[in-house]
């Protein structure tokens, strides 16, 4: 009887050892407390969106500047970072932002604001909340063949990643503004973000 009980709790436990994840398998995961997400966008979209009337507004409390590419002067937007959570093997996870970007048509009056982006790491995909409404939709693909990734104790660093505006952003914005200037698949420029943890 003792021997059989034995047996029993013997191949019990090496059931669920063998049925059990091994901690390596799962990848460590961190929430970002802080930090800060830039967008630079490229000249020659700046120069395009200006010449046809549309104005790049940063909305608070993200911080516009005027910065160089090329010795050709452009628009960077930074946005603080607020939450969400990575995975640093692999690389995957959310970073939260505060702040927006408003596109207005000088012409015609016409603007449309996105904000509060979302990076989705794992999509591939920056998404924003359309202002008036409960609507979030992807504004740029995240092209990461391009981008420089560091990982340290206490944060990460992703530089030159390359967006690119998606179907959903192109089509509001050209309906909403009432404009032909916006592409599936356009480069819009570059974004650094550096989450903390």
């Amino acid at each position: 009887m003792t021997r059989t009980v034995l047996a029993t709790a013997t191949a019990t436990v090496a059931a669920l050892v063998i049925a059990a994840p091994t901690a390596s398998a799962a990848p460590h995961r961190v929430h970002v407390k802080s930090g800060h997400t830039s967008v630079t966008v490229a000249p020659a979209i700046a120069g395009a969106l200006l010449s046809n009337g549309i104005a790049p507004i940063v909305t608070r409390p993200g911080k516009p500047s005027l910065t160089t590419v090329g010795h050709q002067p452009t628009l960077k937007a930074t946005y603080p970072v607020t939450g969400g959570a990575l995975t640093t093997s692999p690389l995957g996870g959310t970073i939260k932002h505060t702040g927006g970007l408003k596109f207005t048509n000088v012409f015609n009056g016409r603007s449309l604001e996105v904000k509060n982006f979302t990076i989705d790491l794992n999509k591939g995909s920056l998404t924003g909340h359309v202002a008036g409404t409960r609507t979030r939709v992807p504004v740029f693909k995240l092209d990461l063949s391009t981008a420089h990734v560091k990982l340290t104790k206490h944060g990460a660093d992703a530089t030159h990643v390359t967006l690119k505006l998606t179907k959903e952003a192109a089509g509001a914005l050209n309906t909403t503004l009432n404009t032909k200037i916006f592409s599936t698949g356009l480069t819009i420029g570059t974004a650094d973000t550096h989450p903390r943890f």
